[in-house]
């Protein structure tokens, strides 16, 4: 019998082990490629496995074998005939990369209606080019077929496509294969090694870095994508809403990310400002977060409290001064060129004026150049507000900081209250921070109230970890609740009786139960936390007995 543990989550990817009898390999990782008759001996003697996707209702139902073992067959046309813990098998996804548009429709179909700790099958679909675009959708186990039909029909595969069984002699690649002039066994281990590969990135949240460079060389891949990308409801939850390591923004595509489309959602809809009558714009800085960086050092002696800062910055659109801790406002990374393109421009305009729209001020100053000036003014005539200049170009300059610190002159300090901000943001709601005190030096930082900690900073991800006594303080939301035990230490999935349909894979989480209570972080969504039967659905921090 196979059994798997999901390790890993990287938005619908996943990593982990396998184990079962079957195995050559008690303990194998995935993704990866199996021979399908060590992992599945059954199937190559039941029939009508392969019927095609676009097959009608009435055509699927009659064929498609149900209730036969492993792997459980899936299809767009049948209902959900898997449950927790099964190897699901879409059956001909290999034709769907023709169609990107089914393809998408297809996935999204057959996720809704299946357990999420399932395991993702795709015979004969992978090969060196496709694994990674597979992975993305979901799936985690191929097979040899598709690229030993390949060397039967002398293609060489590589992750860039595949060429002509001569160009295995161009020196492309130094594997065994291409060593021993042996095509198969080289179009196997490219498979094996792109599988690997994926395996890292998953391992590493940076699958979506890998997607963006590997597509490029498959017009339906990058198509596939960004149809992904379109359904930004459907997507975001299967997103963590914090990645380790730097968000790297390299492509037009990237622009539409859910990390970056859901910070500006939670800045717009969740965010509330301190109150200030002066908004000042300024341009982003390459060193993150940018109070450390140079330009804003300056800045922030010239403004000297007296307007609330907000930033400017190519993809994230706009940045308050309280969020530039923030993920993924301190850990992303975009080519500079000096100039926006305008499909940026009308991105970061459209957020700077809905901004605008929602949150007034009395007078708004652009201390700004180039594209970051261009992209100011095209918000400000769609929102109707005026700008006061204090720069137009080098605002770090000696003379535009002494405009800016002029034009401020009779302006009072605001008050800094960076708590305020980053909890509204990050869990929706008013928080009264009056009498907390920040402490300790960046980046370890946490607030206390009457000598209690209430609040410390993820150095990771730079959201707030609440303690017990936050929690109190956070009026709603982020809960979840428990059955009747007390945690060991994580709590599994099997013991969530309900979850905050808010919560991401990364929340901070409050769990709540009859005889204890627990503080720490998601490891899966609300949504996957009562669909599950198995796997970590939080990691505990601490453990408060009732």
């Amino acid at each position: 019998m196979i059994r798997f543990d999901i390790k890993k989550r990287d938005g619908l990817a996943r990593a982990g082990a396998i184990t079962g009898d079957e195995l050559p390999d008690q303990h194998m990782p995935f993704p990866a490629v199996f021979d399908t008759e060590a992992l599945f001996p059954t199937l190559a003697v039941r029939g009508c496995t392969n019927v095609p996707l676009a097959a009608p209702p009435e055509f699927t139902k009659a064929y498609v074998p149900a209730g036969v073992g492993q792997p459980v067959i899936v299809h767009p046309a049948l209902e959900n005939a898997a449950v927790n813990g099964d190897v699901v098998m879409a059956a001909n996804w290999h034709t769907a990369f023709t169609n990107p548009r089914k393809y998408v429709t297809w996935l999204k179909m057959l996720k809704n209606i299946t357990p999420p700790d399932t395991l993702w099958y795709a015979p004969a679909a992978a090969l060196p080019s496709t694994v990674h675009i597979l992975c993305y959708s979901g799936f985690s186990i191929f097979d040899y077929t598709g690229v030993d039909l390949k060397s039967t029909q002398d293609v060489f595969c590589t992750p860039e496509g595949e060429f002509p069984a001569d160009a295995q002699k161009g020196g492309i690649c130094g594997c065994e294969g291409c060593r021993n002039g042996d095509l198969k066994l080289h179009n196997r281990l490219a498979l094996n090694h792109e599988a690997g590969l994926v395996r890292y990135f998953i391992g590493q949240s940076k699958l979506r870095e890998l997607v963006e460079s590997r597509c490029r060389m498959n017009a339906n891949h990058v198509s596939i994508m960004r149809h992904l990308d379109t359904d930004y409801e459907w997507l975001e939850p299967h997103t963590a809403v914090a990645r380790s390591g730097v968000m790297r923004v390299n492509s037009a595509e990237s622009m539409q990310r859910v990390e970056v489309r859901r910070f500006a959602e939670r800045l717009l809809a969740r965010y509330r400002p301190p109150n200030a009558t002066v908004a000042v714009l300024l341009p982003c800085s390459a060193k993150k977060p940018y109070s450390l960086s140079q330009s804003h050092r300056r800045f922030q002696m010239a403004i000297a409290g007296r307007a609330h800062e907000l930033i400017i910055t190519s993809p994230l659109g706009l940045v308050p001064r309280e969020l530039e801790c923030v993920y993924p406002a301190m850990h992303y990374d975009v080519p500079v060129t000096g100039y926006w393109d305008a499909e940026e421009c009308a991105y970061i305009s459209d957020v700077v004026s809905r901004y605008f729209s929602v949150h007034k001020y009395d007078r708004v100053i652009a201390h700004l150049e180039g594209g970051a000036l261009k992209v100011a003014e095209m918000a400000a005539e769609r929102c109707g507000i005026t700008l006061e200049y204090s720069s137009r170009e080098n605002p770090s300059g000696d003379a535009a900081l002494a405009r800016l610190s002029q034009a401020l002159d009779r302006e009072r300090r605001v008050k800094d209250d960076r708590l305020h901000g980053m909890l509204s943001y990050q869990f929706g709601c008013e928080v009264d921070t009056k009498g907390m005190l920040l402490r300790g030096h960046f980046p370890e930082l946490f607030y206390t109230k009457n000598n209690q900690q209430v609040f410390s900073i993820d150095t990771g991800s730079g959201l707030l970890r609440p303690t017990f006594d936050g929690w109190n303080l956070i009026p709603e939301g982020y809960r979840v609740t428990i059955s009747d035990f007390i945690p060991e230490g994580d709590v599994l999935a099997p013991g969530i009786e309900n979850a905050d349909p808010a919560i991401r894979e990364g929340d901070e989480v409050l769990v709540m139960g009859a005889k204890a209570y627990a503080t720490g972080k998601a490891a899966m969504s609300a949504a996957e936390m009562k669909g599950s039967k198995r796997g970590v659905a939080v990691r505990v921090r601490k453990i408060k007995k009732l």
